[in-house]
């Protein structure tokens, strides 16, 4: 018996199906808390050492965060080639403006402190700030857009062809769906620095966050109502075959209102992950007026892990749809790699994601405990 056989196909595709969930919410609620941190830098501190407080903050920890979205792009890229060639091909420049605006950080780290005057130090504070606002708002205008459908078509020879544009990405859902992804991050990132941090900067971090998860509970609601409301969803017209070639053309696909609420009515149990969305924020709210500092984090982190498991119920099977060649639309089902390729992934996966997972909460545990002025003005045991 050949090894790979011992997975059917169709069981593979879920699993990597799950397993890029997984890697996409692992980095929101990890890198996530950076992002948002990075947000928050001018408003939560009023001078350098409350800043450089808030920067040590993340300081030990920023960069392995990244090692998962590392690894959610090596996984679309192997798992789901047709999904990473469509993705970075049409979503290039806004791909770009995340990296660049991700390239921010370290060098604001590295370079913020090397001179001692204001104009410098401000200036490099304000990049940070767009070091975590620009990719946490570029993510959710991408996952927007992601949901209405996006511009492309395939030819019979499978060439991918995108007739859309960057502006074309900042449409008023997407948008909306931008400005979830940028309050769900502050929440994160001021529940962080409830937790890391003492003083002024931790009560101002606990009003911003508060107002942020209000502003999240508001903001997915609308998002929402706008989706049952004006976006059109995508359904499988044709026999869904789970177990055929990855060639998307061999379907057909029809888009029509509400469809991406027809799984919650199909399996009740998924609503569980709106429902998560909901109740996380709202217990995140709780938590910073009561100053619960590690139970707020747990909360943020599940109201993430919700809105982010949410739009994966809605579209299942779908990964990504197409606005303009319904039958172009990527699933689960007609896009992955082969089975070969997704079982010795998968073995790879179960040997080297434990192994990252407890190196990174070594790491945590080692590096524990709050950043405080004291420590900042001794120079000890402080990066940046």
């Amino acid at each position: 018996m050949i090894l790979h056989t011992l997975l059917d196909y169709d069981v593979l595709r879920v699993i990597w199906w799950i397993l890029l969930g997984v890697l996409l919410v692992a980095f929101a609620i990890t890198d996530g808390f950076d992002l948002g941190t990075g947000t928050l830098l001018p408003f939560v501190a009023k001078n350098d050492l409350e800043r450089r407080v808030v920067i040590n903050s993340i300081g030990p920890v920023w960069e392995g965060n990244q090692v998962w979205l590392v690894l959610g792009g090596g996984a679309i890229f192997a798992a789901w080639p047709q999904l990473y060639a469509v993705s970075f091909s049409g979503f290039y420049l806004a791909m770009f403006a995340v990296l660049f605006a991700l390239i921010l950080r370290p060098v604001g780290f590295k370079y913020r402190s090397k001179r001692e005057g204001a104009r410098w130090r401000a200036t490099w504070d304000w990049l940070l700030f767009v070091g975590g606002f620009v990719p946490s708002l570029i993510f959710g205008v991408a996952l927007g857009n992601v949901l209405q459908g996006v511009p492309f078509r395939l030819t019979p020879d499978m060439q991918i062809f995108y007739d859309g544009s960057f502006f074309g990405l900042l449409n008023p859902f997407a948008v909306l769906c931008g400005l979830v992804s940028v309050a769900m991050l502050v929440m994160h990132g001021a529940s962080w620095l409830a937790l890391k941090t003492e003083g002024a900067v931790a009560s101002r971090a606990r009003s911003w966050g508060m107002g942020a998860a209000v502003a999240v509970v508001v903001l997915y609601a609308l998002a929402g109502w706008a989706l049952w409301t004006f976006v059109d969803g995508y359904r499988i017209t044709s026999e869904i075959v789970t177990t055929g070639a990855s060639n998307p053309l061999f379907k057909t696909v029809a888009g029509e209102g509400g469809a991406w609420f027809a799984n919650y009515a199909a399996h009740p149990w998924t609503m569980a992950a709106p429902v998560l969305g909901f109740v996380g924020a709202l217990l995140a709210l709780l938590g910073l007026a009561r100053r619960w500092e590690g139970l707020t984090m747990v909360f943020s982190s599940l109201s993430i892990a919700g809105i982010i498991l949410s739009v994966g119920a809605s579209m299942f099977p779908f990964i990504l749809p197409s606005s303009i060649q319904g039958a172009a639309s990527l699933t689960v089902w007609d896009s992955s790699s082969s089975q070969l390729t997704l079982f010795i992934m998968l073995v790879g996966s179960c040997i080297f994601l434990p192994i990252i997972i407890g190196y990174t909460s070594w790491v945590y545990k080692v590096l524990w405990g709050k950043v405080n002025a004291d420590g900042i003005r001794d120079g000890k045991g402080h990066a940046y």
